[in-house]
């Protein structure tokens, strides 16, 4: 028998068995389906406006959007002009970045204490901070207005004299309202750490803020990384509370330039498509040079035990 017939043209393997075929199951089949199905949906409106938005209107409104040409990049110097992003870029950033480190910052506190200390009321102080996000913010709507109205602050704090109408305002609501979801995060992740070392800390004499600083921070490094993608997604897509307690138009965030590109009588959509690309680029950069410390943080929590 040749080395051919033994390998694969007579279907045996070389100790002289028969070859198993290896068949796909019908249930993976059309899993598979569905998945790409799925993908094919989720990502052709992305697709589909990320090409619009390098496509000239007046090309589009005479020969439709079905049709291919009429390139070109004015829409998107046209988008950042007229939306001012610019300015509520800058905005978004203020917003965003102190609302991001707090949150952090407080949920890690209160998990370092629910997962470190064994005490009466452990799980209900973590179910305390997490019941915001049970609510409802239309719910909360009237009665932060009025205590944002009614707090008087210096005019170097704010230029309205109280909390309402500043940015501080949005960081407090987005700072109190996500606190507590990564906190109940955080304290599933810390609980995953070996005992022993916060009992070697103590040995070495390490204060009970210096295991939480330079032993679990450390250590959660991936679990922070991706609740700060998460965060950063959220509270910069974020505009009900901003309509809400904000009055001046200069201080309004990013998204609210994607308003400023309607038109009276018609608004030109690939004109829109341009300025939506722009307010989603920094939340993709963000995602991509996290990306690795993203995908580590959702599942080495979930593998440890």
């Amino acid at each position: 028998m040749s080395t051919s017939t033994i390998g694969g043209v007579g279907g045996r393997t070389a100790s002289g068995a028969p070859k198993a075929e290896r068949h796909t199951p019908p249930a993976r089949i059309v899993l598979y389906v569905f998945l790409i199905g799925a993908s094919v949906l989720w990502l052709f409106p992305l697709l589909w406006a990320v090409f619009n938005s390098f496509r000239d209107y007046g090309y589009t409104q005479a020969n439709g959007y079905a049709s291919f040409g009429g390139f070109t990049f004015k829409n998107y110097v046209n988008a950042w002009e007229q939306g001012d992003f610019g300015r509520h870029f800058l905005n978004s950033v203020i917003i965003t970045v102190p609302s991001v480190v707090l949150a952090l910052l407080l949920a890690s506190m209160v998990a370092f204490v629910v997962a470190r200390f064994n005490f009466k009321f452990n799980l209900a102080l973590l179910g305390l901070f997490t019941a915001a996000n049970l609510l409802p913010p239309q719910a909360l709507l009237i009665p932060l207005y009025r205590l944002f109205r009614s707090i008087e602050v210096p005019y170097w704090f704010s230029y309205s004299g109280t909390l309402l109408d500043s940015y501080w305002a949005l960081i407090i609501v987005n700072t109190a309202f996500q606190t507590g979801f990564c906190a109940f995060v955080l304290s599933n992740y810390m609980k995953t750490l070996p005992y022993e070392l916060y009992e070697a800390a103590q040995v070495d004499g390490l204060s009970v803020f210096k295991q939480y600083w330079k032993i679990t921070l450390p250590l959660c490094r991936p679990a922070l990384a991706a609740l700060a993608v998460l965060e950063i997604t959220w509270i910069y897509n974020e505009f009900f509370w901003a309509t809400v307690l904000l009055q001046s138009g200069d201080k309004f965030p990013i998204t609210s330039s994607l308003n400023n590109l309607k038109g009276q009588f018609f608004t030109d959509y690939n004109l829109l498509s341009a300025g939506s690309v722009l307010v989603a680029l920094p939340v993709l950069v963000v995602f991509f040079a996290l990306q690795k410390q993203f995908v580590s943080g959702l599942t080495l929590g979930a593998t440890k035990g």
